[in-house]
């Protein structure tokens, strides 16, 4: 199964022969899924061209606090650092470690990594002797108490000559432990999950529509949650105010019911599980107006025919080890209600809301769901985040994968 790494990498470079494997694991990161913005140290530039690391990472790489053009421009490490999911400097020599220890901040990596609250690694590559030396020893153990992870370093043939510890890990290892740490043994991972958001928006006229209440937020919050954990995401989403720069997940605006239910039939096929959280449009009016309506005394009454049920669609066109995870907003008699929806569109999964709730339902930043799966009890969920309820869903989810 292949496997994605879906983060956002402030990857540092620092200077030393090591330096030259930087391309090669800037290459590794980016086939993974992640976005990677490297800084470099100003004496890297004599190991390998900022240029390498541009074109291979598709952003200009990144060395001075301030642009050096007269504008008075300056790279803001601050807002680097909020960006990062994790904060990779490699290779870690031990000058740089030594002024990470003693919190020194004479460039734009040590800038970054003070201003760091993602989680940091580093992989140390340096001379056999200067790694055994008691000053490297010494950093480490601080570093690790401020929580710093290393990655590495191995033994092997050094730029001296000498054979032993110091040498940096090979850009796979490096991968290989990022992605043991933040998804280690997600089913999620590697998969493909088409997941829809929001509402729909069906036209009176080409100035009125009939729509709901739906913000998006759960559906983006799950679409963020499983791309966190390795998964290619496709998001189908309605008219909503939300963005999300998450690598890994592939967004598509829709607008209509008609236009969400052909996405969802064309990308249906290649997933390995569907969420559908979109609140879809019931009805539409049967024959829209070409103009806009003018108020008149009289009353108006519109005529409306149903949409087309894209959850039934998909419960019937279900693939053999697909899974299929739909959402139920109910007013009254919620859980027998919800359970015939389970059982009626043939889902594996169904995350109930009710309006009685405080705190859930559309645009609030929280909810309380009850999951309900054929077979097994209603689990309800105390009132949490979108984010914190998108992970029990997912948990729910990579049980049935």
């Amino acid at each position: 199964m292949e496997r994605f790494l879906n983060r956002k990498v402030l990857l540092g470079v620092s200077s030393g022969i090591a330096a030259y494997k930087a391309a090669n694991l800037t290459r590794l990161l980016v086939k993974a899924g992640c976005e990677v913005q490297v800084v470099m140290t100003p004496a890297a530039h004599d190991f390998i061209t900022p240029l390498t690391l541009a074109t291979l990472s598709k952003r200009p790489v990144l060395t001075d606090l301030f642009v050096r053009d007269g504008s008075g421009a300056w790279n803001d490490h601050v807002h680097l650092a909020r960006w990062a999911d994790v904060l990779l400097i490699a290779p870690a020599t031990a000058n740089t470690l030594g002024k990470m220890t003693h919190g020194l901040c004479d460039n734009l990596l040590q800038a970054c990594f003070l201003s760091a609250a993602c989680p940091v690694f580093a992989a140390p590559a340096m001379d056999l002797e200067m790694w055994r030396d008691p000053g490297t020893q010494k950093n480490m153990d601080a570093l690790r108490g401020r929580k710093v992870r290393f990655i590495g370093p191995e033994s092997g043939e050094l730029a001296s000559g000498l054979v032993g510890e110091g040498r940096m890990s090979d850009p796979e290892a490096i991968v290989e432990a990022l992605y043991a740490e933040f998804v280690g043994r997600s089913r999620l991972s590697g998969r493909r999950l088409l997941v829809t958001a929001g509402g729909t928006q069906e036209a009176i006229d080409p100035v009125r529509y009939i729509g709901n209440r739906s913000s998006g937020k759960m559906g983006f919050a799950l679409a963020e949650e499983a791309a966190a954990r390795g998964a290619r995401v496709e998001l189908v989403t309605g008219p909503v105010s939300l963005r999300i720069d998450r690598p890994g997940v592939a967004r598509t605006d829709v607008v209509t019911a008609a236009e969400m239910a052909a996405v969802c039939k064309e990308r249906a096929a290649d997933a390995d599980a569907i969420i559908m959280s979109a609140a879809v449009a019931d009805y539409r009016p049967a024959q829209p107006a070409p103009g806009k309506l003018k108020k008149k005394e009289a009353d108006l009454h519109l005529a409306l025919e149903p949409t087309e049920d894209i959850l039934a669609w998909m419960g019937a066109h279900k693939a053999q080890g697909q899974r299929l995870v739909g959402f139920a907003l109910e007013t009254d008699n919620e859980l027998a209600n919800a359970s015939a929806k389970l059982h009626r569109k043939n889902l594996d999964l169904l995350v109930l809301n009710s309006l009685r709730d405080a705190g859930a339902g559309f645009g609030t930043d929280t909810n309380k769901v009850t999951l309900l799966a054929p077979g097994k009890d209603p689990q309800e969920l105390p009132l949490m985040s979108k984010r914190d309820a998108a992970r029990a869903i997912l948990d729910r989810l990579e049980e049935l994968l």
